[in-house]
C-alpha cells in the first residue's frame, strides 16, 4: 500500500538513507529539513523538501498539514558540527542540548500536529546502544529498563529518550532505539580521533556496545512504517560486543595504531561519567524481537564486517 510519508529531519545521517529507502517501496514523501540549501537535496532523493523548525509548533503544524501524512517518522536531531559544534562526550548536556529539545518540545509539536491532522501513526528515534540497566547480564531486551545515568551530565539527555517513548507509545506509535550508528557520515569524527590516537580504551574496557549500520536502520523503520509497528524495538546488530573488542577492530579497519588504555579515574578527570560507564560497565543490546515482530534482518549482522567495508 503506497503511504504519504513525513520524514521529520529527513537530512540527517539517517534521514539520508531512509528516504530513499522509502521512495523505492513505493511511497510519497515529504522530508524536513531546517537549512533551505538542503531542499534540493531532498528532491534529488525524491522527497518534498520542506523547511520546518522542529522546535516551532506553528511550523511543524503547518508543514504537516500540509503534507497530509498517513504516517510520521521523527528523525530529528541537532549533532552535527552544524548545529552541535566539536563533540563533548565530557558535557553531554551541553552536546545535546538542542537534540534534547527536538526530543521533548520537538516530540510533542509533531505529536500534537499529527492528531490535528488526522495522522495515526508515529514512529520516533529512540537509542540503544550502552545504555541498559547497569545490573544482571550484559545483553538486555526491550522489557529491561534503561539506565538513566541520575546524577550526571548525561541524565538530561536519557530523560529526553525516556520522555519520547513515553508520548509516542501513549500516542499508540512505535520507538525504534538503533544502536550506535556507523555507516556514511555517521562515525566520521570518531574515526578521526582513533587515528590521531585521541579515543583511548577505558580502565578494563569490559563495558558493552551495541551497533548498527544506517542502511539496516533504515530498512527496519520502513518495515516499522509499512506494519504500522507499535510498541518499543530495540534496532541493533546481532553482536553486542564490549569495548575492548569493538574500539581495537575499529582502529585496525581504520589504518591506525592500536587505541592506548587510560586508567578510570584519568578518563573520568577528561571525558567524564558517560565515556567511564561506557567503556566499563555498558549494557548493549538483542534485536531478537525486531527480527521476530518486525521480520527484520540486518544486512550487517555484525560491526566486525561493517566497519571492515565501511572503511576499506
Amino acid at each position: 500500500m503506497v503511504m504519504r510519508v513525513f520524514v521529520a529531519g529527513g537530512s540527517g545521517v539517517l534521514g539520508r538513507r531512509l528516504v530513499p529507502r522509502l521512495r523505492a517501496s513505493g511511497h510519497q514523501v515529504t522530508a524536513t529539513t531546517t537549512s533551505s540549501a538542503k531542499v534540493a537535496q531532498l528532491a534529488q532523493m525524491g522527497a518534498d523538501g520542506v523547511v520546518m523548525d522542529g522546535l516551532d509548533a506553528a511550523s511543524v503544524g503547518e508543514a504537516v498539514a500540509k503534507a497530509r501524512p498517513d504516517v510520521i517518522v521523527h528523525q530529528m536531531t541537532a549533532i552535527s558540527m552544524t548545529h552541535a559544534g566539536k563533540p563533548d562526550i565530557k558535557h553531554p548536556d551541553r552536546w545535546f542540548a538542542t537534540t534534547n529539545r527536538l526530543r521533548t518540545e520537538g516530540t510533542d509539536h509533531l505529536l500534537a500536529a499529527a492528531e490535528a491532522a488526522g495522522v495515526s501513526h508515529v514512529v520516533a528515534q529512540g537509542y540503544a546502544s550502552w545504555n541498559g540497566i547497569r545490573e544482571g547480564g550484559w545483553v538486555k531486551t526491550e522489557q529491561d529498563p534503561l539506565d538513566l545515568l541520575e546524577g550526571t551530565a548525561a541524565h538530561v539527555g536519557l530523560k529526553a529518550l525516556c520522555h519520547v517513548e513515553d508520548v509516542v507509545l501513549k500516542a499508540g506509535g512505535a520507538v525504534l532505539r538503533y544502536g550506535a550508528f556507523y555507516g556514511p557520515g555517521a562515525i566520521d569524527d570518531q574515526v578521526e580521533l582513533v587515528r590521531k590516537r585521541q579515543y583511548p580504551l577505558v580502565g578494563s574496557g569490559a563495558g558493552y556496545s551495541s551497533w548498527v549500520h544506517l542502511d539496516d536502520a533504515a530498512s527496519a523503520t520502513v518495515l516499522a512504517v509499512e506494519q504500522r509497528a507499535r510498541g518499543v524495538f530495540n534496532v541493533v546488530d546481532d553482536d553486542p560486543a564490549p569495548a575492548r573488542e569493538w574500539l581495537p577492530h575499529l582502529a585496525a579497519c581504520a589504518g591506525a595504531r592500536r587505541p592506548i588504555r587510560v586508567p578510570v579515574w584519568v578518563a573520568r578527570l577528561l571525558a567524564g561519567d558517560q565515556a567511564v560507564v561506557m567503556m566499563t560497565e555498558g549494557r548493549g543490546f538483542s534485536n531478537a524481537k525486531a527480527k521476530r515482530e518486525l521480520g527484520w534482518q540486518p544486512r550487517y549482522p555484525s560491526w566486525r564486517q561493517g566497519f571492515e567495508e565501511e572503511l576499506a
